[in-house]
């Protein structure tokens, strides 16, 4: 087994990876790191809780321990990420794992927070820079970022980021930087438009793809309530959360307006609880997250804004009142429990329409997910039985036809 000391970080970096903990690297780490250390661009396939986060930051950070031989005020790396939770989540990262290399400094822009702060970071030198794409594009046609040092643009995240409608953005930051840039594309899923972009961005690319065992989440307990309606589904939720086994649960809706519903009727039943979604700004968020960490919320209705980059080790019960649309958020948002190894709840709410993208997630982990009734609780309305393996959307049926077709005659 490898261990950090033999990828070549340097002995600082090395020095806060062991007062964080960290003894060996993980898959991504162990095949990322050493290409990234070389200078290669790098196209890796890799999921949240794969310790993707340190495989591109580490390697990043050991390129600064040696001094730059431009001046200027600008950034030496560029992480470009979908969303400002984990845009911060990433600088939090950054600060630990540089803790003991002199002088760097590491800015995060993001939108929903004021410009004179964020204004006032850029002004001074800083060596990383986090950012998603809209609010760094003010900035970069306010003329308040410098490229010119620009040594490594990092994209993590890179398929949320193109659901987000990003790609006009990204193409645009990128030809911002320097043709002699290094680039590092992390991405959960490698197809159709994602692969198309990092093609146009990467030179050469080193291509990694790690295996998939993480997104079994044996430490987590996953379970699956069938209901018959929405009605069933409150009931349903209010007794779970009731349960002495839940400390602090988030539970993921469809939409917006239907988490900030869902929150006025868990405050009726006297839930400690709040929303967190994109019509929130970062004050509002950051103020969520922190009643969620010191025990005032011990519940958290999201959106998908918050499946990807939250980081609460307190978190013991994941609910997916509404199923999400694909597969792969289903295991980003169950990944919210079972932190650091910990162990966790999953809890699935389906109706019967629901079955093909439940056959759709069992593909996608690998595991099927056990069906589980409460007594006082139990569906009116049995589901259909359908098969494991998902139909491919993309094959129609076509009935056959039997010889020519008529001809239709024309009106006069």
């Amino acid at each position: 087994m490898t261990t950090f000391e033999e990828l070549d970080l340097h002995p600082k970096i090395l020095e806060a990876l062991n007062q964080a903990g960290y003894t060996k690297p993980t898959e991504i780490q162990e095949k990322a790191i050493p290409e990234i250390v070389k200078g290669s661009d790098v196209r890796a396939s890799a999921q949240t809780g794969t310790g993707k986060t340190a495989a591109f930051l580490l390697p990043t950070l050991n390129r600064l321990s040696i001094p730059s031989q431009k001046e200027g005020k600008g950034p030496r790396i560029l992480i470009l990420v979908p969303t400002r939770e984990l845009a911060m989540q990433i600088t939090t990262q950054a600060q630990k794992y540089s803790k003991y290399l002199e002088r760097v400094k590491t800015v995060c822009v993001v939108g929903g927070v004021p410009y004179p702060a964020q204004v006032r970071k850029l002004s001074r030198p800083y060596d990383i820079l986090v950012a998603t794409p809209g609010r760094l594009i003010d900035f970069i046609n306010q003329g308040k970022i410098d490229f010119s040092r620009l040594e490594t643009l990092v994209l993590d995240e890179a398929d949320r980021m193109l659901d987000m409608g990003f790609i006009g953005p990204i193409k645009e930051i990128a030809a911002k930087t320097p043709a002699s840039r290094q680039t590092l594309f992390f991405s959960a899923t490698m197809q159709g438009s994602v692969v198309k972009l990092s093609k146009a961005l990467l030179k050469n690319p080193v291509e990694i793809i790690t295996h998939k065992e993480h997104a079994k989440h044996d430490h987590i307990e996953q379970r699956l309530h069938y209901v018959d309606d929405l009605h069933h589904k409150n009931r349903l939720l209010d007794h779970i959360l009731n349960q002495h086994d839940v400390d602090f649960a988030i539970v993921f809706t469809s939409t917006k307006r239907h988490a900030n519903q869902l929150v006025m009727d868990l405050k009726d039943k006297e839930h400690q609880v709040a929303a967190l979604h994109g019509d929130m700004n970062q004050r509002q968020r950051t103020r969520t997250l922190k009643q969620l960490r010191n025990g005032k919320v011990r519940v958290l209705v999201a959106t998908d804004v918050a499946s990807r980059g939250i980081d609460v080790q307190s978190i013991t019960h994941v609910i997916n009142f509404d199923l999400p649309e694909n597969a792969e958020d289903y295991v980003h948002r169950i990944g919210r429990t079972g932190r650091a190894g910990a162990k966790g709840t999953a809890l699935s709410f389906a109706a019967g329409r629901d079955a093909f993208m439940v056959n759709k997630i069992q593909a996608f982990t690998g595991q099927d997910i056990e069906v589980k009734e409460i007594k006082g609780f139990e569906p009116q309305k049995t589901p259909k039985k359908t098969s494991k393996r998902p139909r491919d959307p993309k094959r129609s049926f076509k009935p056959k036809m039997q010889g020519r077709p008529k001809r239709r005659r024309r009106s006069r």
